[in-house]
């Protein structure tokens, strides 16, 4: 780069792209995809707007990837901008979450004459949360465990440590994703059984829902630290997913304890 194209300072000016826009459409698509099978029980608009939204995000993340891991725009300034977006990103997915909560307790300790007053409503066989629930906790709390280890393992440049931790965090994320879908199969109630089963799966499933995007997140870590990204002083990648585990975490256990517990 000539003297004249050198940056002056250790901001990051972001290239024009087109992935924003994409995406929001993708999005957009998924949504009414979602919508339109709740209804007509139809999957193509809804697989068309999975395939886009899927495809515009690994186009984007590979740009930022690039930017961050080979051209070196993602400097201490930098990154500390992404960590204030990141932990807005989280408080957002907790007031989210809240939402759910809040649909819940506001049926459970005011259950009106429509349920018949009592709560779980008549009629509704809840499930153990001694059995699948319980062993779906462990799982969880044990994978933040892993990904711990891995974090610190990167702090000490433990290539191997990194990825061992990465692996096993990954496959506890995919045998929790097992379990609740075992836990939805063998149900006595669906979402469209009054407002228990719609607060329960609704709750449950967004969380379920998150997991997944959890796992997927820390599988591209894992596969980027085999090739050899992310140093000890320049992982905000992997941090960031690390975060985003540990509050899938935290939720589980509100979850655990009030819907599964209390609420049964």
């Amino acid at each position: 780069m000539s003297e004249s194209h050198k940056k002056g300072h250790d901001y990051h000016l972001v290239d024009p792209s087109i992935w924003p826009i994409v995406s929001s459409f993708s999005a957009l698509v998924l949504a009414f995809g979602a919508v339109y099978y709740m209804h007509a029980k139809s999957f193509w608009l809804l697989l068309i707007g999975l395939a886009l939204t899927l495809y515009s995000m690994f186009m984007w993340f590979r740009d930022v990837v690039i930017e961050g891991e080979y051209k070196g725009d993602h400097t201490p300034v930098v990154q500390i901008g992404l960590r204030y977006g990141m932990t807005l990103f989280i408080m957002s997915e907790v007031m989210f979450f809240v939402a759910w909560f809040w649909a819940f307790f506001d049926s459970s300790l005011f259950p009106d004459a429509v349920i018949g007053s009592v709560w779980p409503p008549k009629g509704i066989q809840t499930l153990d949360p001694w059995h699948v629930p319980l062993v779906n906790t462990l799982i969880l709390l044990l994978s933040g465990t892993t990904v711990t280890w891995a974090h610190h393992s990167l702090l000490e440049n433990d290539r191997k440590g990194l990825l061992n931790g990465l692996l096993l965090t990954v496959i506890l994320g995919i045998i929790f994703t097992s379990f609740q879908a075992y836990e939805y199969i063998h149900a006595d109630f669906k979402l469209s059984s009054g407002i228990y089963g719609a607060t329960f799966y609704m709750a449950t499933g967004f969380h379920g829902f998150h997991v997944i995007v959890g796992t997927i997140f820390l599988a591209v870590c894992y596969f980027r630290a085999k090739a050899g990204h992310y140093k000890p002083d320049h992982h905000f990648g992997f941090e960031a997913a690390a975060w985003y585990w540990h509050f899938v975490d935290v939720v589980w256990l509100f979850l655990f304890a009030s819907i599964y517990i209390w609420g049964s």
